[in-house]
């Protein structure tokens, strides 16, 4: 995968430094809402990786304020795309500590490994599913057509999944997560809900990405990967002493625990 990420810094000189067909993306990351139910503040995570997804091919335009300029050149990294990263001037340093880091980490090429196949249809309410399962780590990739090699095709209008259901889209992705069974699930997260997963993979290889979308680390993160991947290489950004705890290698699933992870984390494995 060929990623490109182009930072305009520390302003735009003229319109013309954007591309006129460039899709402006909102800023990453997360709002604390109140639960009427619970009186609890739940973390609303504002993450792009579904729009991506929709026109990989296309360039995308962030403008953000200094505390999402990480987390944008992060986001667009993770998502393979192409990107332009406007910020304040507090912004562009951590966003050049953030793009060297990116720099940094190995060419891994590979597809998108996933649960879910998501026929798409450009509907907002098929937007805003995927959007639910990605922030869910329900992990899913966008098919032309119902793929047998996957756990759940997905088409929104279909019988299984009629558009009225997708009316309340967080119903939707949990009968879909019902539907898979979390023991088939590709990756699972323990012990943060702003932390979103990708993983890109051939069969014997594969990066898991993750992107903490909070502007403060996740302490003591917990995944578990399925399948046995016996060897694991992790990279954090600003902790280039990254060391995994408590690994567990299992003949259907591996675990381990990140102890504090700051943005952007990646782990490469192999069997």
């Amino acid at each position: 995968m060929l990623i490109l990420i182009a930072a305009v810094l520390p302003a735009l000189a003229t319109n013309s430094a954007v591309p006129a067909d460039a899709i402006k993306l909102p800023s990453p990351g997360v709002q604390y809402r109140v639960n009427v139910a619970s009186a609890s503040r739940r973390p609303w995570v504002d993450a792009n990786g579904w729009r991506i997804e929709r026109a990989p091919e296309r360039t995308y335009f962030y403008d953000v304020a200094e505390n999402a300029a990480a987390l944008a050149c992060a986001e667009a990294y993770a998502w393979g795309a192409k990107a332009l990263v406007h910020t304040t001037d507090s912004g562009a340093a951590a966003f050049r500590n953030m793009l060297e880091f990116v720099k940094s980490l190995p060419e891994a090429s590979w597809p998108v490994m996933a649960n879910i196949g998501v026929i798409d249809d450009g509907s907002n309410e098929t937007g805003e599913l995927m959007n639910l399962l990605a922030r869910r780590n329900l992990l899913y990739r966008i098919v032309p057509a119902p793929d047998p090699k996957l756990g759940l095709n997905v088409r929104i209008g279909s019988a299984e999944y009629p558009r009225t259901e997708a009316a309340n889209p967080a119903t939707l992705a949990q009968k879909i997560r019902s539907q898979l069974g979390d023991d088939k699930r590709l990756v699972r997260l323990y012990g943060s809900e702003v932390v979103i997963a990708r993983l890109a993979g051939n069969g014997e290889r594969a990066r898991l990405h993750l992107v903490n979308y909070a502007s403060r680390p996740v302490n003591g993160l917990r995944v578990r990967i399925r399948g046995k991947w016996a060897r694991q290489e992790p990279r954090g950004y600003g902790d280039p002493q990254l060391k995994l705890r408590d690994v567990s290698v299992q003949s259907d699933a591996t675990e381990f625990t990140i102890p504090e992870m700051s943005t952007y984390v990646t782990v490469d494995l192999a069997r």
